[in-house]
């Protein structure tokens, strides 16, 4: 008898496509340009984001900059990035809350602008919270915005 139990984010994160970690060009007239695109397995991305030690931040341009890279392409695909990184955040809640001690820092992943990531778990609060024990200062953001790591500049 099949059961109705939804994945959780950890398989989900596991789950091997034969499409990830495959190069292809990428289609003429595209907001990325000519050449070559990778999408990335999900535990890359996830190993990209164990990369900062405590204090430090990375980037999801960097994380794709360093798979494209490790890849020998041009692109690494932002949307996918963007969903496993989410993926790989969830998955380290998950771990946190079956008493794990060691997952991935996923709260150093942040936005180019230095905007954290309202998709994480938490919605940007308990990034915020992360990073501040991480010795950050965060600025609260405007409106809708969500709140950003003040004075931060991209490496």
């Amino acid at each position: 008898m099949a059961t109705n139990r939804r994945k959780t984010a950890r398989e989900k994160l596991e789950v091997v496509h034969p499409s990830h970690g495959k190069a292809f060009a990428i289609p003429p007239g595209g907001s990325l340009g000519p050449g070559t695109m990778i999408v990335p397995r999900p535990l890359d991305v996830d190993a990209a984001m164990r990369t900062p030690r405590k204090g430090q931040l990375i980037t999801l341009t960097r994380i794709r900059e360093n798979l494209a890279r490790a890849a020998g392409v041009d692109v690494c695909c932002p949307l996918t990035t963007g969903i496993f990184a989410r993926l790989a955040a969830e998955a380290a809640q998950e771990d946190t809350a079956a008493g794990k001690k060691r997952t991935t820092p996923w709260w150093r992943t942040i936005r180019d602008n230095g905007k954290l990531i309202d998709k994480f778990p938490g919605g940007g609060k308990l990034q915020a919270a992360y990073l501040r024990r991480e010795g950050h200062r965060i600025s609260p953001g405007k409106g809708k915005q969500p709140p950003s790591v003040t004075g931060f500049k991209p490496a």
